[in-house]
């Protein structure tokens, strides 16, 4: 199991290096359907908890430590970003990214606020920055 920011800092190099940089809130999204798919596997891919915040899940750490881009595309690659994942857990992960990056970052807000999902669930019942339980997330509806 890997820390939420070394997947972020891998998923923000593979969109970089693929001519896809992506933003804070679309890297947000994609950490959740990353961690979701890892569930209903059967495991975590990182550690950190997922927050409900305004616009969506949150993995705070993984927030702060690119809030300094807005709402700009992230251009900062971090040395050792992809080699820092193990090449199995990169063949799973990838499909992931590929999906959830074409979508506009607005309709993945829309998606994560899915009603009856593992956001809605905790942020509606608890506020903001609650975190959402983990069996919240791998039960939740995708919208689409």
């Amino acid at each position: 199991m890997y820390k939420a920011l070394d997947i972020a800092k891998y998923v923000v190099a593979k969109c970089y290096n693929d001519w896809k940089p992506i933003t804070n809130l679309k890297l947000q999204k994609i950490l959740f359907y990353i961690q979701r798919s890892y569930l209903i596997s059967d495991s975590r891919a990182f550690s950190d908890d997922i927050q409900a915040w305004m616009y969506g899940p949150v993995v705070s750490a993984v927030y702060y430590h690119y809030c300094s881009c807005g709402a700009m595309p992230i251009f900062s690659i971090e040395e050792n970003a992809i080699e820092n994942i193990e090449k199995e857990d990169r063949k799973k992960i990838d499909p992931i990214v590929e999906k959830y990056r074409e979508y506009e970052v607005w309709r993945l807000v829309d998606m994560t606020h899915n009603k009856g999902g593992a956001w809605d669930k905790t942020y509606s019942v608890k506020g903001g920055y609650s975190i959402i339980p983990i069996d919240d997330i791998k039960e939740c509806p995708v919208g689409e």
